[in-house]
C-alpha cells in the first residue's frame, strides 16, 4: 500500500497547504469582516470538495501503488477527525462567547489557531507513526485509550460544555508571565501602551483555541491511527478536516443544539475504532479487504443516525413548546 510516498509527494501537499492558507489570508479575508452562513457554506462544500478530489482523481493519478482500498481509508479517516472536530466547534463557539469575541474578528483567531493545530498536529503524527513502527504494540494501549474515552464521553454526553479560562494551565501561565491590557484592541493579538509591548484578550482567546485542539488530539490522532498506521494518509485526511474547521464553525456554531446526540455518535464511533485497534488481527482474518469498506460504512451511519436523531429530537421538542402548532 503507498509504496512510492516520496519527499516529492510530502513537499507538493505541504506546498497545497501553504498556498491554499495564504490565498485565504491574503486575497478572500484581507479584511476582517462577519462570515455569514451562506459563504460558510459555500467554503465547507469547496473544502469537502478538494478532500474528495485529492481521494479520487488527485491521489490515483499521481501516486504509484494507490489502490480502491487506500481510498476508502482516506475517506474513513477524513470522516472521523472531520465529526471529531465537530465537537471541537461547539468548544470554540463556547470559548467565543465566554470572551465575547465580535464576530468580525472570530475568522482571525480561528485562521491563526489552525494554523498553529497544523504544526502540532504534523508533529504528532510524525512522532506517532515513528513510535508505531519502532514499538508496534503502542497500537493496543492507543486502542485501550480510545475505549475508555469513549465511555467516559458517552456518560458525559448529556453534560453541557464549559469554558473556564482560570482553570486553564496554559493561561494562567501567560497571564502570569505577559502583561495584558483590559480590553480588545481591535483584531489585534499585540499592543504598545506607554512603550511596553503588551498581549490583548484576543490573544488570550487564540491560546485558548490553541490548547483546545491539543486536547481533541489527544482523541483523534489515536483514532486516525486505528484507521491506518500510514503517515501520508493519516496526515493528509487531518489536514483537509482541519482546513475546513474554520468554514465549518461557521456553520455549525449557531446549530449547537440541533446536535446533542453528536456527543454519543462520537463516543460510539471511538470506542469502535478502539476495539478495531485491539482485534484488528482477528478482524483481517474475518473480513480480509472488507475491513475497511466496514469501517467506512460504519463511521458514516453512526455520525448520520445521532445527527438524524439530533435534528429530529429538536423537531418534536419545539413541537410541545407551548404555542406551537401541533
Amino acid at each position: 500500500m503507498l509504496a512510492e510516498i516520496t519527499v516529492n509527494h510530502w513537499a507538493a501537499f505541504t506546498g497545497f497547504v501553504l498556498f491554499a492558507l495564504a490565498l485565504d489570508l491574503g486575497v478572500f479575508h484581507r479584511e476582517s469582516r462577519r462570515v455569514n452562513f451562506r459563504d460558510a457554506l459555500g467554503w465547507t462544500a469547496v473544502w469537502v470538495a478538494c478532500a474528495m478530489a485529492f481521494a479520487f482523481v488527485v491521489a490515483p493519478r499521481t501516486i504509484e501503488g494507490w489502490r480502491p482500498a487506500d481510498t476508502a481509508t482516506f475517506l474513513t479517516g477524513y470522516l472521523v477527525e472531520l465529526s471529531l472536530s465537530m465537537d471541537n466547534v461547539f468548544v470554540i463557539a463556547l470559548i467565543f462567547r465566554y470572551f465575547a469575541v465580535p464576530a468580525e474578528w472570530q475568522h482571525r483567531v480561528l485562521f491563526w489557531g489552525i494554523v498553529g493545530a497544523l504544526v502540532m498536529r504534523g508533529v504528532m503524527i510524525l512522532a506517532g507513526a515513528a513510535l508505531i513502527q519502532q514499538f508496534h504494540w503502542t497500537l493496543y494501549l492507543m486502542g485501550a485509550f480510545l475505549i475508555y474515552t469513549g465511555f467516559k464521553m458517552f456518560r458525559a454526553g448529556g453534560e453541557e460544555d464549559s469554558v473556564e479560562p482560570e482553570r486553564n494551565p496554559v493561561v494562567r501561565l501567560v497571564r502570569r508571565l505577559f502583561p495584558m491590557t483590559p480590553k480588545f484592541e481591535g483584531e489585534n493579538f499585540v499592543t504598545v501602551h506607554d512603550g511596553r509591548r503588551m498581549l490583548t484578550p484576543l490573544a488570550l482567546v487564540l491560546i485558548m483555541v490553541e490548547t483546545t485542539d491539543v486536547v481533541f488530539a489527544l482523541d483523534s490522532i489515536p483514532a486516525i491511527f486505528g484507521v491506518t498506521s500510514n503517515a501520508f494518509l493519516v496526515f493528509t485526511s487531518n489536514v483537509f478536516a482541519i482546513l475546513g474547521l474554520r468554514s465549518l464553525y461557521f456553520v455549525l456554531a449557531s446549530m449547537m443544539s440541533y446536535f446533542r446526540l453528536l456527543k454519543y455518535g462520537l463516543a460510539l464511533v471511538l470506542v469502535f475504532i478502539g476495539f478495531k485497534m485491539l482485534a484488528e488481527h482477528w478482524l483481517k482474518a474475518w473480513l480480509g479487504d472488507k475491513l475497511t469498506n466496514v469501517s467506512l460504512g460504519f463511521v458514516i451511519g453512526i455520525i448520520l443516525t445521532s445527527m438524524i436523531g439530533s435534528i429530529i429530537l429538536g423537531w418534536q421538542e419545539r413541537r410541545r413548546l407551548p404555542g406551537s402548532t401541533p
